[in-house]
């Protein structure tokens, strides 16, 4: 049987403004209707920025720039892997290399962001095709992260309303009509008022191509905010170039591309319509810390064996001991920008005793009153970064100062950015949301935890910022020596990282996903995901939906 009607590829937009379809000849037998959707004249993209980590990389092809010393020009340096097949692949690969070997492939200086990446075609999608979705760079970013997301983005934004039939009122199409009736309290905002039809009638005004963005998220924010910045502006000039009326654009982030976003919405808030934020690390994560020094964690509270098997699978993608993570994350200014910052509730890092009952004190709060200058701390024991572990392929040993003078850079870079750039910065027509799960527990604070019952006492605990770190340890533990001119009951003492200790999704803690509280429109306080898979929860899909539309009510 004959089809009746078949939808054809969407029309291109050519360089003179006018649309050009295409189909073929057929038989004379063949009686389906070809139909081209035309799509409004007026334009608002939306652009995809993804978290740290999520932006595929490469060995720069650019021969001004200095070349990677592990890989060729153009070789995949960080491509996270999509599907079971690619994630044992990595495995074994990231497995094998050494300190390094992980820091020659991790030199920012020598990566570029790498468009080659798998582009997956939306489900049921009509008129569209994977050559065109590359041209709006989906392959810079983690297929399985972000494909689906950018999807459902495409997909819903641009069809709002069933078909129109003569004089009958226009119908929501069925996505549009579950958001507009969504359950608010899955948002936790039981009081927000639902999208009437008056706003979805001038959302349907516009249309809203899908674009990604990647950036090289081992340089700082600063460069990936002037990156996202030109792709704005050159996104702005295609259409409009092409007789479309496009102004602004509106910025959808994930996890560190929140703070990419805003460094951008700052270089040019009239070309930004509005931001949705997605679980933000906006004060930064003592994730990150526990990270440098200890490793990348393999277990939290209450993580089930599926929940451990994923952790210890990117920890040993990632580094699972400060030998392998220090060497690329001490001078990866990205990386140190998520690092609690200026604005993180202080005092976040512990010396902690665990009593025999299990119960955990605080006996000694260790971080300096600027907390960059204990990044910069080499000497303390509960340093961040061990000099001896920064350089094991020896890239800062002919240089001024050495290692310590290239971290002391990074650090500095890193406390510019947060300090000077961006600080409480937020445009003003921006959304966020983040999870506060108990069943999701993160770093609100680090703790390091002895079980030396006699650092409860006087004088060792005054005395315990003041230990010295002794023989470095390729391990997650730290093992301190008392200053001796005390006659102390305890001269060393074994500290182990402790647990997550707050609600969280896993990775940022509610403490610093709430940090955009009093200076966005609305910030939502959520439940029943994880840090990475949060666009994929429905009910944060939703919500997203909701927001675009709210942000569009602001175009004029």
């Amino acid at each position: 049987m004959t089809e009746p009607f078949r939808r054809l590829p969407d029309p291109i937009v050519g360089d003179d403004g006018i649309l050009k379809g295409m189909s073929v000849l057929t038989p004379e037998a063949m009686t389906t209707i070809g139909g081209i959707a035309i799509p409004s004249s007026k334009v608002i993209p939306v652009i995809v920025v993804p978290g740290i980590m999520g932006s595929n990389l490469r060995a720069t092809t650019n021969k001004k720039q200095p070349q990677n010393g592990e890989l060729s020009a153009g070789s995949p340096a960080w491509r996270p892997p999509n599907g079971l097949t690619e994630k044992v692949k990595a495995l074994l690969v990231w497995k094998d290399r050494n300190p390094a070997q992980r820091q020659r492939i991790l030199d920012g200086d020598t990566l570029e962001v790498d468009d080659s990446g798998q582009v997956t075609l939306p489900d049921g999608a009509e008129g569209i095709t994977i050559e065109h979705l590359r041209t709006r760079w989906w392959g810079e970013v983690h297929a399985d992260s972000y494909g689906p997301l950018l999807a459902a983005l495409q997909t819903n934004l641009n069809s709002t309303f069933l078909p129109g039939v003569p004089n009958r009122k226009r119908q929501p199409r069925p996505y549009w009509d579950k958001v507009m009736k969504y359950d608010r309290a899955s948002w936790n905002a039981a009081d927000l008022a639902p999208l009437t039809e008056e706003e979805l009638e001038k959302f349907a005004q516009y249309q809203y191509p899908v674009y990604a963005c990647g950036y090289n998220w081992v340089r700082s924010n600063e460069f990936s905010a002037e990156r996202l910045k030109n792709r704005v502006l050159e996104i702005i000039k295609f259409w409009a170039d092409r007789k479309h009326e496009c102004k602004q654009v509106i910025i959808v982030t994930h996890s560190m591309g929140g703070l990419v976003g805003r460094a951008c919405a700052k270089l040019i808030p009239d070309q930004i319509l509005g931001v949705v934020h997605g679980v933000m690390p906006a004060l930064g994560a003592p994730l990150a810390y526990r990270r440098i020094v200890s490793g990348t964690e393999q277990s939290a509270p209450g993580a089930g064996w599926n929940d451990r098997n994923t952790m210890k699978g990117f920890a040993t993608i990632a580094g699972d001991t400060p030998e392998k993570t220090t060497p690329s994350m001490a001078t990866a200014c990205g990386p140190l920008e998520l690092l609690p910052n200026h604005l993180y509730p202080s005092p976040w890092l512990f010396a902690s005793v665990r009593k025999p009952d299990g119960t955990i004190v605080d006996v000694a709060a260790l971080q300096h009153s600027n907390v960059c200058d204990m990044y910069r701390d080499y000497d303390a024991w509960f340093r961040l970064i061990d000099p001896s572990l920064a350089d094991p392929a020896g890239k800062y040993r002919k240089i001024k100062d050495g290692v310590k003078g290239a971290c002391d850079k990074a650090v500095a870079q890193a406390e510019k950015f947060h300090t000077k750039l961006l600080d409480t910065y937020y445009h003003p027509n921006t959304y966020a949301y983040y999870g506060a799960d108990e069943d999701k527990p993160s770093f609100g604070k680090f703790r390091w935890v002895t079980d030396e019952q006699r650092a409860l006492t006087d004088p060792v605990k005054s005395l315990l910022p003041a230990g010295k770190p002794m023989v470095a340890l390729q391990t997650e533990n730290r093992f301190i020596q008392m200053p001796e001119v005390y006659k102390l009951p305890v001269w060393e003492i074994l500290f182990t990282p402790g647990d997550q200790d707050t609600s969280g999704d896993g990775t940022v803690s509610q403490q610093s996903g709430d940090g955009p509280r009093g200076k966005v429109r609305r910030i939502f306080r959520t439940t029943g995901y994880d840090h990475q898979g949060s666009y994929a929860n429905k009910h944060m899909l939703s919500l997203t939906h909701h927001l675009i539309c709210k942000i569009v009510q602001e175009a004029k």
